[in-house]
């Protein structure tokens, strides 16, 4: 790590990893990284240093538009020839490459020397290119990440951090590729992204190459892992499951013209998880591994390998949002709400209320009224100058590590994720986004009523007797994990079951006799390729080890079911 002014973050993270870990069974695919030195020799053997400080000073004062500055830097690079010499020392470490990996498929990363710090991510600001195979492919494709240095929205970032776009150079990543066209891919967080829990270790992922996964193009499988228990090896503490049932995944692509590709998953790919219980434990366990290096929280790539059916580490970077987010605690309540009209995975723990305002091309921004709320299919760093205007973030696709979460959290607005209907949202209509209710976020119709109340748990005096918590609902529970409590002194059995089962057990238990059509087709949608009984203890059970892992090693006190008649009569049959 001590390397990243000469070979940025992302580099001099995957170098320490394969130093750290080689004799660890963690794998790191192999490669190479052209230096911050490189970079600065290309530019100026190509005397390029002056004309791309003078485009950039032209939009900073104002007198050009960031889109013709950024397209003019770009097309000085791209036209620009690699010295000689450099260009021979990058061929030369490739060729070694593709004899030690026995493949000519690589990756083409970049990795900016102001990147992956602790208060700045730069997530996604500059270009990558997967399954590049030949020479004259990869020369082109490092010409074209360090073009993506002055992408508008790294001109942007940049600006916004007070970083000074001439004193930040751009190295170059080329790494061996894991065939996880044929298998899967995807991230994971070293804490719960949402609340900062540190205990647990969030994992998504999807078949294909993980490209889809932190675009947010799709819905990911998510698994939650509680860290504590993970060196106990008769025990499985995977205290969340969900399939995301992605209907596309990236795959390799034909010839050199159509490097990837995206095509539907298979109705067998859609029904099943992308990792097997074992290989989610296996990729917990190397990433407590890994935040324990590095002695921080972590953002960190993995990939499976179809071919071998082996896990790798793709890359690691500092979580730089949960870990650096203030102590306060801000409880919200939804006093009067309108009609619920979607609903997703929830963002930030948050409420925000204004127009509705759709948009299916990022090119558009200019168009996009400050407050808005901003719909869409999902987001690439393309989105971020229109996502920084927005009050809140709905899409259609995308998971908690999907870009349109990770830039949420970073500009610390609501939103809600994977929301497949949302067509009932017209621009113009006044919605209210709310982020408070637990996992599940919502979008009613209209202004809703609310109160809000904020705490710091640190101010928050010792007393002497000791003061337990009532939780109810796994998905909301990890919000409060900063409370001073002494545990969770009342888990009340039927409140987990409506909160976050909402199936009626019988119904369930004896499926085949239930006669509500309606109802038959829910249940069959949400326990597909499951037993419904076995779905039925396994959501009660991760129900609870959710509270438990929050409490952890404080005790919880659960009072098992006393359904009134009312209460079962409101669940799904």
């Amino acid at each position: 790590m001590k390397d990243i002014g000469q070979v940025g973050g992302k580099n001099a993270s995957l170098g320490e990893m394969v130093t750290a870990f080689r004799g660890r069974n963690i794998p790191v695919p192999a490669g190479f990284a052209i230096t911050a030195t490189a970079y600065w020799a290309f530019i100026d053997g190509n005397a390029l240093r002056e004309p791309i400080a003078t485009l950039l000073q032209r939009y900073h004062k104002g007198e050009l538009a960031l889109s013709a500055a950024g397209a003019a830097v770009r097309n000085l690079i791209l036209k620009a020839s690699l010295p000689i010499d450099l260009r021979e020392d990058i061929l030369k470490a490739y060729r070694a490459l593709v004899r030690r990996a026995g493949s000519r498929s690589v990756a083409v990363r970049s990795s900016a020397t102001a990147e992956d710090l602790p208060n700045a991510s730069f997530a996604g600001q500059h270009e990558s290119f997967l399954n590049i195979r030949g020479e004259r492919a990869l020369l082109a494709s490092c010409r074209r990440c360090m073009a993506s240095l002055f992408n508008d929205r790294a001109i942007v970032y940049r600006a916004r951090n007070r970083f000074d776009d001439m004193k930040v150079a751009l190295s170059v990543g080329v790494q061996t590729m894991v065939r996880s066209d044929k298998g899967g891919a995807g991230v994971m967080f070293t804490l719960d992204p949402e609340s900062g829990f540190p205990g647990v270790v969030r994992i998504e992922g999807a078949w294909g190459l993980g490209e889809m996964v932190v675009k947010g193009t799709i819905t990911p499988d998510s698994y939650m892992i509680f860290k504590a228990l993970l060196d106990q090896p008769r025990l499985t503490p995977i205290v969340e499951k969900s399939r995301g049932g992605a209907k596309s995944k990236m795959v390799y692509g034909q010839g050199h013209r159509t490097a990837t590709k995206v095509v539907p998953t298979s109705r067998r790919e859609q029904m099943s998880f992308v990792l097997s219980d074992r290989e989610i434990l296996k990729l917990a366990k190397w990433a407590v591994a890994i935040e324990a290096h590095y002695g921080k929280p972590m953002d960190i790539e993995w990939g499976k390998d179809g071919v071998s059916n082996r896990l790798y580490i793709l890359q690691a970077r500092p979580e730089t949002f949960q870990s650096h987010a203030p102590s306060t605690l801000t409880s919200y309540r939804i006093t009067r709400a309108g009609r619920l009209m979607a609903s997703g995975l929830a963002v930030g723990a948050g409420i925000a209320i204004g127009p509705v305002f759709r948009m299916t091309n990022a090119k558009d921004a200019a168009i996009f009224p400050k407050g808005g709320i901003l719909v869409a299919r999902h987001t690439d760093p393309d989105w971020v100058p229109v996502m920084r205007r927005a009050r809140a973030i709905i899409t259609e696709q995308g998971g908690r590590t999907s870009h349109a979460a990770i830039v949420s959290r970073e500009f610390g607005i609501p939103a809600v994720i994977g929301a497949p209907l949302t067509r009932d949202l017209k621009n113009g209509q006044v919605v209210t986004v709310s982020t408070c209710e637990g996992d599940e976020g919502k979008v009613y119709a209209g202004a809703a009523r609310f109160a809000a109340k904020s705490i710091n748990p640190s101010h928050v005096k010792r007393t002497r007797t000791k003061i337990m918590v009532n939780l109810a609902n796994p998905a909301a529970a990890m919000r409060w994990w900063r409370l001073p409590t002494a545990g969770i002194g009342l888990a009340r059995m039927e409140f987990i079951i409506a909160n976050h089962i909402k199936i009626h057990p019988l119904a369930l238990a004896r499926f085949s006799e239930l006669a509500d059509q309606k109802a038959r087709r829910t249940i069959a949608a949400l326990t597909e390729n499951e037993d419904k009984k076995e779905y039925f203890v396994d959501r009660l059970a991760r129900g609870m080890a959710r509270l438990a892992a929050l409490s952890y090693p404080l005790p919880v006190i659960v009072r098992t079911s006393d359904f009134k008649t009312n209460e079962y009569a409101a669940l799904l049959g």
